[in-house]
């Protein structure tokens, strides 16, 4: 039973994606016998974003796959329990910090927070890491100053608001986490991979082997969500965003939700954001910048493949909540 659990969204989203990348990347027009479909400019577009989604976050997927199966091989599990510490006080702002030492983001994270957790890192410590790393990390900083040139002061809101956001909520599973969330299977996972690593003659081997699975086990989820995303992002009417962009609460729900719907990496989403600055507050942009990163399309379907649902649920509910209300009280 469990089994069929852990394969039901491969049997149910491979097929479709493949007939969809096989209409995408014909050239104009797909004939099978008496079907004819003739690419409109908005398939063409869903096209166009899907590619780009995906060439954009696969090289990041690959930099955290491989940096969890590096952690899978030649990290002990007794290392990540002695380097975590035991003190919630000062794990939790440690956790926090941990992106600004590993740059990785929202697509790479899932895996490498999968690994530590089940290296023996508290799920409440992983949980702040997964929030804080895509967005409290050099690079972000970096590519936010560039696309907010004129305003440097946005850098340190994204930085800060997602630092209390990530924090607050590992404080929160710290408190009412009862029991383990991960997936039965991913519990089982490390056991069964730890029995094939005594067999396997060379590390980096195991390096690879371990990368290359969890590549194909990640990678289905993210087709899907840039599927998805890139859809939504086509059909969707701008013309209602500047109408809602000019209400407090509203824009920050308009752009909390584009956040949630472009699913963009955390390195370009500034540049993004930069575009709405004539319609929007500066509160409901960074509202998008520390929303998307944290809790995307993709990123959940990522996280549903590691976590049981009514814990992502819980997740993001409290990610949603604090994000939204940091951004509407705090001053900026």
């Amino acid at each position: 039973m469990v089994k069929w659990r852990n394969y039901l969204l491969e049997i149910l989203f491979l097929p479709i994606i493949a007939v969809v990348l096989a209409i995408f990347l014909m050239d104009k027009t797909v004939d099978f016998s008496s079907f004819h479909l003739a690419a409109s400019p908005r398939l063409l577009d869903v096209k166009t974003l899907f590619l780009s989604i995906l060439l954009e976050a696969i090289p990041f997927v690959l930099l955290g796959v491989f940096f969890s199966a590096f952690i899978q091989t030649f990290v002990r599990d007794e290392q990540v329990r002695r380097w975590t510490p035991k003190n919630p006080l000062i794990a939790i702002p440690f956790a926090a910090l941990l992106g600004f030492l590993f740059p990785v983001c929202e697509c790479a994270i899932v895996p490498i927070v999968r690994r530590l957790i089940l290296k023996g890192m508290p799920v409440y410590v992983g949980i702040v890491f997964l929030l804080a790393g895509p967005v409290i990390n050099p690079v972000v900083m970096a590519a936010t100053y560039m696309a907010f040139p004129a305003q440097p002061d946005m850098v340190l809101h994204r930085s800060l608001i997602a630092a209390l956001v990530a924090v607050s909520t590992g404080a929160l599973v710290k408190i009412f986490l009862k029991r383990n969330p991960l997936k039965w299977g991913a519990e089982l996972g490390i056991e069964h991979e730890a029995r094939h690593d005594e067999a396997n003659r060379g590390k980096l081997g195991a390096v690879f082997r371990h990368a290359v699975d969890e590549f194909f086990d990640m990678g289905k989820y993210l087709i899907f969500g840039a599927l998805v995303s890139a859809v939504l992002q086509v059909y969707f009417s701008r013309e209602i965003l500047t109408a809602v962009g000019q209400t407090p609460v509203y824009s920050h729900l308009a752009m909390m939700g584009l956040g949630f719907v472009f699913s963009l990496c955390s390195e370009a989403d500034a540049f993004i954001a930069a575009s709405f600055a004539n319609t929007f507050s500066k509160g409901s942009l960074v509202a998008f910048m520390v929303f998307g990163p944290m809790i995307d399309f993709k990123n959940t379907l990522m996280l549903l493949s590691v976590f049981r649902f009514p814990f992502v649920a819980k997740l993001i509910a409290v990610v949603f909540t604090l994000v939204l209300a940091f951004t509407l009280f705090l001053p900026m």
